[in-house]
């Protein structure tokens, strides 16, 4: 299919405006005293008008301060001439340059929308200063007053986009928005002072990553003055996850105050306070100010923001009708693919993003009954239940299906406890009185991080860190699932061995098992321990253990989902309080969900350590301000496993369901619409394997 882009002779000039990257929309402005019509190729999409696109290009709406955002209108046209009427609106807020999202007038604007992409404050040709989600609010809902007031807006606005656009999306629901009718927040930014930024207290270093390499200077003013030292920066940045803390105005992220500000504040403040609470995408804690529409969920389990996700969902769906939760196995951005670090889930784990959207918006928003309200409100990919051989990329074969559910978490869901023995055994035999496990956590060695909920990992542009290996991937850390060993490329890593042969990594497992289990839902991680140190961490990690096979002789460890707590937030994440040294307490890991098969044959493991690095920030275990240490301590961290301390993790056992009306023997429901309308068609079980990220036009999965 081709379109066309019709520039009009008339448009508004850019006030404030800043150098952008160079693309196919900023070349045409160049002429802007003639007609112009672009043609693109661009996919087919169900219920096409084949209408062609207009652009108005950095129209500046005003905000209620007089502060402009830089805004792109895309019109439905015919003959080269903008159709009058009134359309409903799809609408994308983002930090990353409106101009770089141009895909989505490709894919909506023929299907009868008209499209808006605006710059969010202080990005790019925005006016004002940028500042982490805290306008995101007042914007939002001054931008959707506007469009209100259009004449070619019918009042009906679907909004889009992934990660930070994702929580865009929230703020706008949260400023009660007039004419917002539904939303596709994907893997959405939120909660950020509980999980997802501030994690449990600890500190998700990909933030550092995002600010030193993925977030790019050309958005910020000062940073376009200063995009070669950032950009050099950003080669540096293994080196400053290695020796922190970061203190203001001590390395060049100091040329961008804006940049550097908000990463040191970050860092900081653990306190999940009024600072995190009010930034504008905390949902969680605001659930009676979210707008009342229809909003489809869409994350993955390996995603950063699955816990959020969730928990926006969870908390949602008590009062508001007409809450959807996709979750597949997907990392950040990964619905295409049906592969996740270094495992394949099969043919039909990928979906199609665009078609999935196109539905949603065709029923809210053009009220078409194509029957996406009365489809399962929940839909899971349960991973697991493959043969675990080694495909022809090298990765192994988990399988998975989908399934339909009608509530979240399961409520047949056995919560049932594992309890941690001395021996190194898990169990759901309680312990009597055994002796504690203690083990040495020394910050300058921490355990390294292989795979796992990561996002914002990408390398440098330039491909080149100042810390390399032969064959590295240049990234920060990888995403997905891994198997839990050491390798010569991993820069993060001293040796070549598994995790498990660490000495301060605690490792629990069960026998065999003797028939398939079925783990699905959120998990929860209860320790009883005590240190020798003020402050530390305790971290926590699900692992399936594959047996050796002909594929993989020495088995195969696969990450499964992992959690951290920063000890002086044990009690409440609101408010830090320090240990007692050699005293016990109750600890409680909240890790993300997951739904996976442990099959016959495999064991359940549990590693028990206190560092995941650079996932998380690396405690000193001193107890000093946050990011503001001087000092570290290697700590003697004891976990207890007597009849009073008895340490577990209670996993969510989905109990086997038989009969042949079922998807499998783990509680699965028949299929339904939903699935079929979302499956993919196009895979190819050799498609080559990529580490880039992917843009799809529908939801701006990035």
């Amino acid at each position: 299919m081709m379109e066309r882009y019709c520039e009009p002779r008339k448009w508004h000039t850019i006030h404030g405006s800043m150098s952008t990257k160079p693309n196919a929309l900023t070349v045409f402005l160049l002429v802007p005293l003639l007609t112009t019509c672009i043609t693109a190729q661009t996919p087919e999409a169900s219920g096409s008008s084949n209408y062609d696109i207009v652009a108005f290009p950095n129209i500046m709406v005003p905000m209620r301060d007089d502060v402009h955002l830089a805004t792109n209108i895309y019109r439905p046209a015919a003959n080269g001439k903008v159709v009058e009427g009134k359309f409903p609106v799809i609408l994308e807020r983002t930090p990353y340059g409106k101009d770089n999202d141009v895909d989505y007038a490709n894919y909506w604007v023929k299907q009868g929308y008209v499209v808006i992409l605006q710059d969010v404050r202080g990005r790019f040709n925005s006016e004002g200063v940028w500042r982490f989600f805290r306008d995101d609010i007042n914007d939002g809902y001054d931008t959707a007053k506007w469009i209100s007031s259009q004449p070619w807006s019918n009042c009906a606005i679907g909004t889009v986009g992934a990660s930070y656009p994702g929580g865009t999306q929230h703020a706008l629901a949260l400023s009660n928005a007039p004419c917002l009718k539904a939303m596709i927040p994907a893997y959405a930014t939120s909660d950020p002072g509980r999980v997802g930024l501030r994690h449990n207290g600890a500190f998700e270093l990909r933030w550092m990553n995002w600010i030193f390499n993925l977030f790019e200077p050309e958005g910020d003013r000062d940073g376009a003055k200063n995009k070669q030292a950032v950009a050099k920066l950003g080669e540096h940045v293994r080196e400053y996850v290695k020796a922190l803390p970061l203190r203001p105005g001590t390395t060049p992220l100091r040329l961008v105050p804006g940049y550097e500000n908000w990463l040191i504040e970050a860092m900081s403040h653990g306190d999940n306070d009024a600072y995190w609470k009010d930034v504008g995408v905390d949902v969680v804690d605001h659930v009676a100010e979210y707008k009342d529409i229809p909003v489809y969920h869409l994350t993955g389990w390996f995603d950063s923001n699955l816990g959020g996700t969730s928990l926006n969902w969870i908390a949602l769906s008590k009062t508001k009708p007409n809450q959807k939760l996709l979750v597949g196995p997907w990392w950040h951005g990964g619905a295409k693919h049906t592969t996740a670090g270094e495992a394949e889930f099969g043919p039909s784990a990928s979906i199609d993003p665009g078609q999935l959207s196109s539905r949603w918006f065709d029923h809210w928003l053009k009220s078409v009954d194509n029957g996406v309200d009365r489809e399962s409100p929940v839909r899971i990919f349960i991973m697991g239940g493959g043969d675990g051989h080694k495909t022809g990329e090298g990765r192994i074969f988990v399988g998975g299906h989908w399934r339909d559910e009608s509530e979240w978490p399961l409520k047949r869901a056995r919560q049932t406890s594992y309890y941690l023995r001395s021996n190194g055994v898990l169990s759901t035999e309680k312990p009597s009185n055994e002796p504690p496990n203690s083990y040495e956590f020394d910050p300058a060695h921490p355990a390294p991080t292989i795979g796992g909920n990561i996002a914002a990992h990408y390398g440098p542009l330039s491909h080149h860190n100042t810390i390399e290996r032969p064959g590295d991937s240049g990234n920060l850390m990888e995403q997905g699932p891994y198997d839990q060993r050491c390798r010569a490329e991993l820069w993060n890593c001293d040796d070549t061995r598994p995790l498990s042969a660490r000495n301060d990594v605690l490792v629990f497992a069960t026998e065999p098992l003797k028939e398939d289990i079925e783990v699905t839902g959120p998990l929860l991680m209860k320790l009883w321990a005590s240190s020798t140190a003020p402050d530390t961490d305790f971290t926590a990690k699900l692992v399936d253990v594959y047996p050796p096979s002909k594929d993989f002789p020495a088995g195969f460890d696969l990450g499964v989902q992992d959690g951290i707590i920063r000890a002086r937030y044990r009690n409440l994440l609101e408010h830090a309080e320090l240990m007692k040294p050699g005293d016990v307490y109750q600890i409680s890991i909240d890790m993300y969900p997951t739904a996976m098969i442990f099959k016959k044959g495999h064991r359940i493991r549990l590693d028990i350590s206190s560092s995941n690095f650079p996932r998380f920030d690396v405690n000193p275990n001193t107890g000093e301000p946050l990011n503001g240490n001087r000092r570290s301590a290697t700590a003697v961290n004891t976990i207890y496993h007597d009849d009073r301390h008895a340490s577990q993790i209670v996993l969510p056992i989905v109990p086997a369901v038989l009969g042949p009306d079922h998807a499998s023997a783990s509680g699965a429901l028949p299929p339904r619409s939903l699935g079929q309308a979302i499956a993919s068609t196009g895979w190819n079980g050799d498609q080559a394997f990529t580490t880039l990220p992917i843009m799809d036009a529908s939801l701006g999965i990035l």
